[in-house]
């Protein structure tokens, strides 16, 4: 929010640097992240000045050109090439001087230079009116007037509006601060509490009057939850021209755009008390009759910016006896705007309820000075006095008269809040005791009435305007930020104590996992909880009835929160692999989100993401290819890394997989993990293959505390191993023979290993090769050929039983 330095003076004298009264603002909460320089004129006029033309003739080498001599008080005139038709012997002129800025249209800055043109030297410039920023002609030179002396500086000559601007970081609950006003209203505060005392000084409206009753247009609100209170008059004999230069040079100031004195002014009125108006022409209201209501669904309104747009059942609409005229407190229409014919308005100024006006410029994707404002809440008790004093405004700068009495329609007075604040609260929170006079000063200061006192506290009145102050907490936090978050003391002792965790806690194994990851290549991703319901289409893992919707969204992109960890990894991946990055390793821990018929569930999950390659090919060691079972030695020293091996897998039952599989311990599902289908990949336009782990997070938090770490010695007594190789039926998986071996040899065999599978020539159709070795080890004695030899021939004899194999 831009807040004009000026400006602000209006409302609270002070002569104060702005550096130092940023600094005040900032301690007051209302952050100032910086303040600019602003000159009604770029540049300022600088090194432009008052020239005489004393010769003009017809340039020696070029039709269109003129060679002159200009004074510019130098005593030494200088010879200036000009191409302007207008320019004459006698004149008075602005003269850009060797070395002088000036700047385009765009903005762009350039430096006038010593040259020459067409044979000629030039060292300086007659200056046009866009040139130098004082208009927009340019048809030929600026002609000054003749009684100005050679020399005298523009900047002189001309009156420079020069103001510094704040640019104030507002937070979104401090609707009261949207405007100058409010902003002086917060300074005054600041500066009582270091004893200054400042009057605040707000626009009179004193010269009010209705000079006659000849244009009265009745207003209706028909859906008073939506509009509480709704104002208008009329103005009529008005003219449509040009604002005066304060009143540009204000807007400017702020960066918003002169259009006309009408329109002008209630952009004026409203960065000056934060309430939004409207006006209509009133010659366009048909009927001389404001409705305001709720249309059907999908009736259509062409807006302001020419889009037709479709209206929701629920959007507030201000409309004549025939038509719908504008937005409520978001966008005028096309056709009933200010133009330069107007010559009387419906001026309007109302408060609309906030959440109907932020549901509404969100579903039309409109974000307008209006609605920022009326969705924070407006000032519901400044709505007529913003009315009249734009009135007033208004007949200064365009003419006209006040044709109509002021129609106000509020049923039902909003009352203020009502809070009762105890000492010892204050005390409490603050960690200081402020003196009672103190925090009465305060709630003087900030418009808080003290209805009564006692000795436990005070009872409250909060003005209605203050939508963020309406517990004892947010009165507490005005206290201390007006009396001062440097102004309470810190204790030379401080006192903590160790709290004793447990060592599976959900962030110390988070960060366990996740530096074994990012050890392994991974990167951390953080995607947003909210999606699209689009999503819900592409797997029944996500079911529709199951989506938790966003009642207020950002877009309908973002309406739902994420039943599925995939699909935003996905976007990520899509996203860099349209950068050129094609080989990815992502895993991210969050929530998914489910409505179930009873309550909201949120699921705790670790995801990984994989395409692209392992590594990067290098002279020693060739480019391999992520594949399924990369994946699966990833998911399992992740589980092994917390301790979990007793693990059983299933195939898939999610479809999100073209193959897959899923470890549990006992019922308790821990991960899925397999390769995406291509179906949802060409979704988001992925070409390569993606593989995806998805750890039931909770779950393994759930089994992880239930384990206990055994410690065991170093066994002194050698391992030893062997290998067969079997020759087995295809359908035969190494789980099987896994289980087989420790089912036999339950006491010695510690670890069983497939190194190498053989398939193709020279084996029986049907038939694969398996070269399985075994790790022996008996922690106690060193183990005989004899022991060895029997422990190989039970396992022998347990295959050919069991699986039919064949040693080769």
């Amino acid at each position: 929010m831009k807040i004009s330095y000026n400006w602000l003076k209006q409302f609270i004298k002070i002569d104060w640097d702005s550096q130092k009264t940023g600094e005040l603002l900032t301690d007051l909460g209302l952050e100032v992240e910086g303040i600019t320089a602003f000159e009604s004129v770029k540049g300022g006029l600088n090194g432009i000045v008052v020239g005489e033309v004393l010769t003009c003739i017809k340039h020696p080498n070029a039709d269109k050109l003129k060679l002159t001599t200009v004074d510019i008080g130098t005593g030494t005139p200088l010879q200036i090439i000009c191409g302007a038709p207008n320019v004459a012997e006698g004149q008075k002129v602005p003269v850009a001087t060797i070395g002088t800025t000036l700047y385009t249209k765009e903005g762009e800055a350039w430096t006038i230079k010593k040259g020459k043109i067409r044979g000629e030297e030039s060292l300086g410039m007659i200056c046009a009116e866009d040139e130098i920023g004082l208009g927009k002609g340019h048809d030929g030179i600026m002609v000054l007037d003749k009684s100005l002396v050679p020399g005298t500086l523009c900047s002189k000559v001309f009156k420079i509006e020069r103001d510094e601007v704040f640019e104030i970081g507002l937070t979104p609950n401090r609707a009261d601060a949207m405007s100058h006003f409010g902003v002086a209203r917060d300074l005054k505060a600041g500066l009582q509490q270091i004893n200054i005392q400042k009057e605040l000084i707000t626009p009179s409206i004193s010269n009010f009057i209705v000079e006659n009753r000849s244009l009265k247009i009745d207003v209706a609100v028909e859906q008073s939850e939506l509009a509480p209170r709704y104002c208008g008059l009329t103005i009529s004999n008005l003219i449509v021209q040009p604002s005066p230069d304060w009143l540009k040079n204000r807007l400017k100031a702020i960066g918003i755009t002169p259009k006309n004195n009408v329109v002008d002014a209630t952009n004026y009125v409203l960065h000056e008390l934060g309430q939004p108006l409207h006006a209509f022409d009133a010659a366009k209201i048909k009927g001389h009759k404001i409705i305001v209501k709720t249309l059907p669904k999908g009736s259509k309104f062409t807006t302001l910016d020419g889009i037709e747009r479709e209206l929701h059942e629920e959007d507030l609409m201000i409309c004549d006896a025939d038509k719908p005229l504008c937005i409520a407190g978001v966008f005028g229409g096309e056709n009933s705007g200010v133009t330069e014919h107007t010559t009387s308005i419906f001026l309007e100024s109302a408060y609309f309820n906030p959440v109907s006006v932020r549901k509404t410029a969100k579903r039309h994707a409109l974000n307008t000075d209006a609605s920022f404002r009326f969705e924070r809440g407006v000032d519901i008790n400044n709505v007529e006095y913003s009315l009249m004093r734009a009135a007033l405004l208004i007949k200064e700068i365009a003419g006209g008269d006040i044709t109509s009495d002021v129609a106000d329609f509020y049923p039902k007075k909003k009352d203020d809040y009502q809070v009762f604040l105890t000492y010892d609260k204050i005390n409490k929170l603050i960690g200081q005791e402020i003196p009672e006079d103190t925090i009465k000063s305060i709630m003087a200061s900030l418009d808080i009435k003290v209805k009564n006192v006692s000795e436990s506290g005070m009872g409250l009145a909060i003005p209605f305007y203050r939508v963020d102050v309406q517990r004892e907490v947010d009165v507490i936090e005005e206290i201390l930020r007006v009396f001062g978050y440097n102004n309470i003391n810190s204790k030379e002792k401080l006192t903590a104590s160790i709290a004793s965790t447990s060592k599976f806690e959900d962030y110390k194994l988070q960060n366990l996992i996740g530096d074994q990851l990012s050890s392994q290549g991974f990167y951390e991703i953080l995607a947003n909880s909210l999606t699209t319901p689009d999503y819900i289409a592409l797997s029944s893992d996500t079911i529709e009835g199951e989506a938790v919707k966003i009642m207020n969204p950002l877009s309908t992109d973002l309406s739902i929160m994420r039943q599925s960890m995939l699909f935003p990894g996905l976007e990520a991946i899509s996203y860099n692999s349209n950068r050129k990055k094609q080989h990815i390793k992502f895993f991210e821990f969050g929530k998914t989100y489910h409505q179930k018929p009873t309550e909201r569930i949120e699921n705790k999950h670790l995801s990984l993401l994989i395409t692209g390659n392992k590594t990067d090919g290098s002279w020693s060691l060739p480019t391999q290819q992520t594949d399924f079972y990369f994946l699966k030695a990833l998911v399992e020293n992740i589980l092994l890394r917390l301790g979990i091996s007793d693990t059983s897998s299933l195939p898939t039952q999610s479809d999100v997989f073209s193959e897959g599989l899923t470890l549990n311990v006992q019922e308790n599902k821990l991960v899925d993990f397999g390769v995406v289908k291509k179906s949802i990949t060409k979704y988001f336009d992925i070409k390569q293959e993606v593989l995806y782990a998805d750890f039931e997070w909770s779950a393994i938090l759930n089994l992880v505390s239930r384990k206990s770490i055994v410690f065991k010695d170093i066994p002194k007594y050698p391992e030893v191993k062997r290998d067969f190789a079997l020759l087995l039926d295809n359908g035969v998986t190494f789980k099987e023979v896994h289980d087989i071996a420790f089912e036999t040899e339950k006491k010695l065999l510690k670890n069983i290993n497939l190194f190498d599978v053989y398939t193709g020539k020279n084996l029986p159709e049907g038939k694969k090769s398996y070269a399985v070795s075994f790790t022996i080890q008996d922690t106690k004695n060193t183990l005989t050929d004899k022991q060895i030899d029997k422990i190989m021939s039970k396992l022998q004899t347990s295959y050919e039983k069991l699986l039919g194999a064949e040693l080769r």
